[in-house]
């Protein structure tokens, strides 16, 4: 780094991270923690010098041989079964704000598929000028979702550690997953950074450094670089004592992951529960209690944004330590799964239901099918134990397995059921509107005039976000949108999430 450059990042520690932030762009998520300085951020190759005034028309220019930050991704082709034109000629600014749309509520399947196209390797839009606003909207969009693993394996992805924007958001995913120290690292050895008062702070702290960060924050309290709450917060954090006998300090607003975890090391942690859902990671540490990381885990799993696996090992690491709420659903799980390890069937026909009942009060039935659905199509169930088996295979990735090995009998809604599972609905009756929709989807896939305008367009990215949100604005009342959703997704290629999509459409209370 030159002395220019060296210069320009000293000046940007020395104007305060309020300077910063007044150049620095708008995230589409507010809780960001402000630990580095965004002003000053060069990505694309800096433009050649001319001689003279010209008139350069707006077009769009791709660097040869230049790495593109908005084509990072995790998941190949190869997996995805997205082509790498998935964004095609979409603009970057009508894609990013399709992003910033609300679908944390959507269906599992469709949330799974929503994380697929966040995480695809893909190539960046034509217009695309390569400072990453669509990479950028890809991380947001899966912290504001909590799949802080996904967006720490994308970051990883980019490959950009010096770059402002980037480390942000790599400073706060380590926060919340307890690495701040590698992050801290990173911080301290890259010049290109320049932390703000109180990530400095926070990290020569964390690396025992306690004179040099008291230094800092007389510094900073100095040059009018502190609000009085962060000098508060900062105060208690380097001198726990400050705390003995005197009131609990507001919780700041928003609260960032840096905010968290100092008021966490003071003694004033907060729930993360009415906090946005990245903060549930925090809980899942050895540091939580035992109900904090079952409650976590439970909101986390529900968003789809972690391997159920964890779920099954925190519901069975102990013995329940009262009774009611999370307790009665640690209860039932344990003796089902008991139960299924005996390969007790008689104590199966009791503990199924009563699991069942418990996952579908927390919203946890596709995680809880992901789990057990292989081992229960192996227990020789009869009667209604059997049938609810049959419905928990139907929402697990063995669901076309399940029905091809099941005889619906003279059970209508049963044989609608397994026929959408085989992806073959004719000659069935639909036994309600919902039903109805689906089948359309599937005797005749028809994704409407803007869907197929978006195809026609090579926009084939944008498409499947207008399906999800046609299904999920389907059941709230048009179930033309419903068809039109599945019709697309079908159209496309995207037969296993259409099919999983109507299985979840019929099988689940909620819909959508």
């Amino acid at each position: 780094m030159g002395n220019k450059a060296r210069m320009a990042v000293l000046s940007l520690v020395l104007a305060g991270p309020q300077a910063a932030w007044a150049e620095a762009p708008m995230s589409a998520i507010d809780w960001l923690s402000e630990s580095v300085s965004t002003a000053a951020v060069a990505v694309a190759p800096a433009e050649p010098p001319v001689s003279g005034p010209v008139t350069v028309p707006e077009v769009a220019v791709t660097v040869l041989g230049q790495p593109t930050l908005d084509a990072a991704g995790v998941l190949p082709s190869s997996v995805t079964g997205l082509p790498r034109a998935l964004w095609g000629l979409g603009r970057t600014d009508e894609i990013v704000a399709e992003l910033a749309v609300d679908r944390s509520d959507v269906l599992p399947a469709l949330k799974g598929m929503l994380l697929t196209v966040l995480l695809a390797e893909a190539e960046a839009p034509a217009d695309s000028n390569g400072k990453g606003a669509l990479l950028l909207a890809r991380l947001d969009k899966l912290l504001a979702l909590g799949a802080l693993d996904q967006a720490e394996a994308l970051l990883q992805a980019a490959g950009v550690a010096s770059q402002p924007d980037l480390f942000r958001r790599t400073f706060d995913v380590a926060l919340l997953t307890g690495t701040e120290d590698r992050a801290c690292e990173t911080m301290r050895s890259t010049p290109n950074l320049a932390p703000t008062f109180q990530a400095r702070i926070f990290c020569l702290a964390r690396s025992g450094d306690w004179n040099a960060a008291a230094l800092t924050l007389r510094t900073g309290v100095a040059l009018g670089h502190l609000t009085p709450a962060n000098e508060a917060l900062l105060s208690r954090f380097l001198d726990p004592a400050l705390s003995d006998g005197a009131p609990p300090l507001p919780p700041p607003h928003p609260v960032t992951p840096l905010d968290w975890r100092m008021m966490e090391a003071i003694g004033e942690t907060l729930p993360t529960g009415n906090l946005p859902l990245a903060f549930s990671h925090a809980e899942l540490r050895d540091t939580a209690g035992w109900k904090a990381q079952i409650e976590a885990a439970e909101r986390l799993s529900r968003a789809g944004v972690v391997a159920p696996n964890l779920l099954l090992g925190l519901y069975t690491a102990r013995s329940p330590a009262a009774s009611g709420g999370v307790w009665d659903r640690v209860a039932a799980f344990q003796r089902f799964d008991a139960a299924l390890t005996r390969g007790d069937v008689v104590a199966l026909d009791t503990a199924l239901p009563r699991v069942w009942n418990g996952m579908v009060e927390a919203e946890l039935e596709v995680p809880f099918a992901q789990l057990y659905a292989e081992a229960l199509m192996r227990q020789p169930l009869t009667g209604p134990a059997s049938d609810l088996a049959l419905r928990i295979a139907l929402l697990a990735p063995q669901y076309e397995k399940a029905a091809l090995t099941r005889d619906p009998g003279g059970d209508a809604v049963e044989a609608f059921l397994l026929g959408v599972a085989r992806g073959d609905v004719a000659g069935l009756t639909a036994p309600d509107s919902l039903a109805r929709a689906i089948a359309a989807a599937f005797a005749a896939p028809d994704p409407g005039p803007d869907l197929s305008a978006l195809l026609d367009g090579n926009r084939l990215g944008e498409a499947i976000l207008g399906a999800i949100d046609r299904v999920a604005l389907g059941v709230q009342g048009d179930l033309s949108g419903v068809t039109q959703g599945l019709s697309l997704l079908r159209r496309v290629g995207l037969e296993d999430v259409a099919r999983r999509t109507a299985l979840e459409l019929l099988l689940l209370e909620r819909r959508g």
